[in-house]
């Protein structure tokens, strides 16, 4: 697992940086209704989505929060509001906000029951007819189709925490119906075998792929031997669905 106050300092530079999160905050926007006056953006890492989708609809109050100290460092001189706090106990009384967002977050909980806790508190925090928008599927929209993926392929994670049909399970026994969905471009996250090594060895892939102790460099050989290690295959193409909490 990623020690994500230390990635602070470089997660928005070796993730797509503003063009990926100018994508993600449009798409989110998308599904809140424009009757929406505050958000909560769990999870918000570095801040720089949570910052776009500010900046976009000036009349919502946006604010956030993360567990990683480093993170919300970042996020707080982005935002201003911002929370160090575990998403599955948020710090807001019950029918608080409007709209809560959950972007790149769902499918690092691979915790027993910690997706289902993280749904179960947006679900709380949301008043009446709220919205909850969250990526799923996440790890799935990185295969293009592409010749990393075939590596990888023997490794994959069968069971993902953030699997759709879960996520709209757990929404459902929190009071929450599925009222839409967007996808958006991961812009700048198209892989090459070379970057895909780097990250394999460097743990990046926790959540999408299981690898024995001796699979890592395997995997990380048989990256590198691929063709034109150095050209990024396709950008992955993320889905997010919108949840409403029942009157």
């Amino acid at each position: 697992m990623l020690d994500y106050d230390t990635e602070a300092a470089v997660y928005d530079a070796t993730r797509g940086g503003e063009p990926r999160a100018e994508a993600a905050a449009s798409a989110v926007l998308d599904l809140i209704p424009s009757s929406a006056h505050t958000l909560l953006d769990i999870g918000c890492g570095t801040g720089l989505v949570t910052e776009r989708m500010a900046l976009a609809r000036p009349g919502l109050r946006v604010f956030g929060t993360d567990a990683s100290y480093g993170m919300a460092r970042v996020a707080r001189r982005r935002i201003g509001t911002v929370a160090l706090a575990d998403a599955r106990r948020l710090p807001l009384p019950d029918a608080t906000v409007d709209a809560v967002a959950a972007i790149w977050l769902l499918h690092l909980l691979r915790g027993e029951g910690d997706a289902r806790a993280v749904v179960s508190e947006a679900a709380r925090v949301l008043r009446p007819g709220g919205v909850f928008v969250t990526t799923v599927d996440k790890d799935a929209a990185h295969d293009v189709g592409s010749d990393i993926d075939v590596a990888f392929a023997p490794y994959l994670n069968a069971d993902p925490s953030d699997a759709a049909d879960l996520i709209v399970r757990y929404g459902s026994e929190a009071g929450l119906d599925v009222v839409g969905e967007a996808h958006f471009l991961g812009h700048g996250q198209g892989r090459s075998p070379s970057s895909a090594a780097h990250t394999v060895r460097a743990g990046y892939y926790a959540s999408r792929l299981r690898l024995p102790a001796t699979a890592t460099e395997r995997l990380a050989a048989v990256l590198t031997a691929l063709p034109e290690p150095d050209r990024p295959r396709a950008d992955p193409r993320y889905r997010l669905l919108a949840l409403r909490r029942r009157d």
